[in-house]
């Protein structure tokens, strides 16, 4: 009886090892990942940022932005933007930017940009699909912005995304 209970404590304890060893070698994996900028490069299929990061979004007129970045095929990506406010605004835009990451340098370059704007709503978004470069990691940031007509400057925030790779 006594073999019996030490071999199912034995059991346990290697399960349990294995789960805690299992554990810290994702974390281990997470630490080890490289950002450039304040975004990691990943090698995830999509990427999304939101304005949550350092800047108050929540003002009088801007509620929230987002921007993503998606794998859409061999060499080509799909990028979406979006903007709310709070309630109707005079005005309303979105600017995304796509960047990509050069290894050389250690540095973003942006290969394409682009605005969306509206007027007297609470909403804007904007997206792309287009062929890019294989073998780089790409990103998108995007700014955000919402306001009142004699109100200046209009309240602004910006998202970002991770690098992913695309090949």
């Amino acid at each position: 009886m006594i073999k019996r209970i030490m071999s199912i404590f034995c059991a346990l304890l290697v399960i349990c090892g294995m789960f805690v060893v299992s554990l810290t070698d994702v974390n281990a994996k997470e630490s080890d990942s490289i950002q450039i900028d304040g975004s990691y490069l990943t090698l995830q299929d999509t990427s999304t940022g939101y304005t949550n990061g350092g800047v108050v979004t929540r003002g009088e007129h801007l509620m929230d932005g987002e921007c993503s970045i998606t794998k859409a095929g061999r060499g080509r990506i799909y990028v979406y933007a979006s903007t709310t406010a709070d309630h109707t605004v005079d005005y309303i835009a979105t600017v995304i930017y796509v960047d990509r990451y050069n290894q050389e340098t250690e540095t973003w370059g942006q290969i394409d940009y682009w605005q969306v704007e509206d007027h007297n709503t609470y909403f804007v978004s904007t997206s792309k699909s287009f062929a890019v470069d294989r073998g780089y990691f790409y990103r998108v940031h995007a700014d955000h912005v919402a306001g009142m007509e004699g109100e200046y400057p209009y309240e602004e925030a910006t998202s970002l995304t991770n690098g992913i790779w695309i090949d």
